[in-house]
């Protein structure tokens, strides 16, 4: 559990979310604050250095936004991200500085830090991802179980029942997930970790890992 912690994922200093995040203990207690955390970190934003383009929707004077991309509120657009062409994001979305949202990538209910890249026909749902974390280009993170049942975390120490009908992925600073890869409901990846490409990861995967399959996960050296 103590790897899970807040502290141990995630560098708060690469995200206005800090404040919202330093209230947990674990990630993903805060998915359910994101939307109202938005809009009153919102108003509170610069005019000099924030648009606000629609109701709940500020954007960044310095990002760059394709004109075939749909934002829905609420929404904040970091400093100098890149949101390209058809991405769709259908609200709930804290997106950092210096990130790239790509063409045909859809986010909803996710807190993205700084200078994550989410490039190329992504799914990134009620999940959080780290600072410099990379998602290959067809990953996604799949955030409800198939039956519909609450989402329970896997971990080597026992379940965590997490109370949650909707649970993507908790994923560290400086991970690198695979192409073509799925993050199952309650997925959890420690910093510095690895995801091969065509993967089905469930669980929580160790930081400073590479994950070749289940039941084959390595120690970086």
């Amino acid at each position: 559990m103590e790897a899970m912690k807040i502290k141990n994922l995630y560098d708060l200093t690469q995200t206005q979310a800090a404040s919202l995040l330093e209230k947990a203990e674990y990630p993903w207690e805060v998915l359910s604050e994101i939307g109202a955390f938005i809009k009153e970190l919102g108003e509170t934003l610069p005019e000099e250095e924030y648009e606000k383009r629609g109701e709940n929707i500020w954007v960044a004077r310095s990002a760059k936004v394709a004109p075939t991309a749909s934002l829905n509120g609420p929404v904040i657009i970091g400093k100098n991200t890149e949101v390209r062409h058809c991405a769709f994001i259908r609200g709930n979305a804290l997106v950092g500085e210096g990130c790239v949202v790509g063409n045909s990538t859809e986010l909803k209910n996710v807190i993205l830090f700084n200078n994550v890249q989410v490039p190329h026909y992504n799914y990134v749902g009620d999940s959080i991802l780290g600072y410099k974390s990379h998602m290959g280009a067809g990953s996604i993170t799949s955030n409800v179980k198939s039956d519909k049942t609450l989402v329970v975390l896997h971990t080597e120490d026992g379940d965590i029942a997490t109370g949650l009908k909707k649970f993507g992925a908790m994923v560290g600073d400086y991970v690198e997930v695979g192409c073509n890869s799925v993050l199952n409901p309650g997925t959890v990846i420690g910093r510095h970790s690895n995801i091969y490409p065509l993967s089905m990861v469930r669980g929580f995967i160790p930081s400073n890992s590479i994950y070749k399959k289940q039941g084959e996960i390595a120690e970086k050296r």
